[in-house]
């Protein structure tokens, strides 16, 4: 009786964690995923890292207070973990964020389908050429590795101090913020490019209506130089990797 509940807590944990990891990862957290696929997509995982990862609890001695703590131990770290993941995933989102600001497009927001939520044009399409890159590349693979890299590190029943965890979840924002305006760097010189120029014109022909000549050039401007600079995104999913490596608390 007392290894049936041994094994029981041990899956229970594994599978919060898992859980608690796909409900916040990227494209495995959308509103549009039926709950059944999500289930069904979970399920295997847990039962397959339960089988080949141990865990670091015996039920000997654990009373039900402790079993509860140990699975909301699971729950934190595996949400840490997703919300890690996003925060970098969301680097391309943010960069097409400042490109759609200098190109006047802010108020041109559309619902996004996979979130139901709105956002601008620009940065779902980034993210949407992200998404498939990163897939492409067998990103996939990556969200896996780190489930098994975690129990690694951490065996089910034990996780790394909250300072660890902030202190990854804190980094990650900086990243976001780091390779998000790397992404807009060069579209933000050519927008700094443009209006030296539309200054220039401002002083040497003053009758000139700079503001009405300004918003075809800088949504021209924009379009144009996100197709030249598009190519980029794909070095970013090949940074993917090494980022995660690094902030992770594994």
């Amino acid at each position: 009786m007392e290894l049936v509940t041994e094994k029981l807590l041990g899956f229970v944990m594994v599978l919060t964690r898992t859980s608690a990891f796909f409900m916040v990862a990227p494209v495995f957290s959308w509103n549009t995923i039926p709950l059944r696929v999500k289930i069904a997509f979970v399920m295997p995982i847990t039962i397959f890292f339960f089988m080949i990862k141990p865990t670091g609890v015996s039920s000997n001695g654990v009373c039900m207070l402790e079993a509860i703590l140990l699975i909301s131990n699971e729950a934190i770290y595996g949400l840490a973990l997703g919300l890690i993941v996003v925060l970098v995933f969301t680097a391309v989102k943010f960069g097409g964020l400042i490109i759609e600001q200098q190109m006047g497009l802010t108020m041109a927001s559309i619902l996004d389908p996979m979130t139901n939520e709105m956002g601008g044009p620009l940065c779902e399409l980034m993210e949407i050429i992200f998404i498939i890159l990163f897939f492409s590349a067998n990103g996939h693979h990556l969200l896996l590795s780190i489930i098994s890299r975690s129990y690694d590190a951490f065996p089910a029943g034990t996780m790394p101090s909250i300072p660890i965890l902030t202190g990854g979840i804190i980094k990650a924002g900086s990243t976001l913020l780091i390779a998000g305006l790397r992404l807009a760097g060069p579209m933000l010189a050519a927008f700094l490019l443009l209006m030296v120029v539309l200054a220039v014109l401002a002083r040497i022909t003053p009758e000139m209506n700079i503001l009405f000549i300004s918003l075809p050039l800088r949504v021209g401007l924009g379009l144009l130089m996100a197709g030249i600079f598009l190519p980029i995104i794909s070095d970013f999913v090949a940074e993917f990797a090494d980022w995660m490596g690094k902030l992770l608390p594994l």
